[in-house]
């Protein structure tokens, strides 16, 4: 199964894309359209739910919009990625997260939707660097400043 998520917010164009992806394939496709208009005609499709992770146990292939919350938790899982950033976020920061994230080995960044068939297939066929999540310091942070208030 392919699962494709939008996220919160909407991303119309790779709904669309998803879509005639799922037309064309014998796979069953799952769309997260989010907040988004077009309503796929050959996947199945919900807007939200409240959690994504019977969709995520049972995909082979996620693609995902850009953010970093969901980048970031699909690889986690260790889960065949392909990143597709939303022209319509503010400042393209989406760009600069799949670049880093496909430079890193961890997904495929598929920059033009018309090819999303082929990163998907690209995405099967990958030798996938695991991703491990930097480590975290905020808790000494916060602690540095709690200390310093007192």
């Amino acid at each position: 199964m392919i699962f494709v998520t939008v996220g919160t917010t909407d991303f119309d164009a790779l709904v669309a894309a998803a879509d005639r992806l799922a037309a064309a394939s014998d796979e069953p496709v799952v769309i997260q359209i989010g907040h988004g208009e077009v309503e796929p005609q050959h996947a199945q499709w919900l807007r939200f739910a409240p959690s994504l992770d019977p969709f995520y146990e049972q995909a082979d292939v996620v693609v995902t919009h850009g953010g970093l919350g969901t980048v970031t938790e699909v690889l986690r899982r260790g889960l065949r990625v392909v990143g597709v950033s939303n022209p319509d976020r503010f400042d393209r920061h989406q760009d600069q997260i799949l670049q880093a994230f496909e430079q890193a080995g961890h997904l495929i960044w598929c920059r033009d939707l018309a090819g999303l068939p082929a990163a998907v297939e690209q995405a099967r066929q990958a030798q996938f660097t695991p991703y491990l999540p930097p480590p975290s310091y905020i808790h000494r942070v916060i602690d540095r400043f709690l200390s310093d208030l007192g």
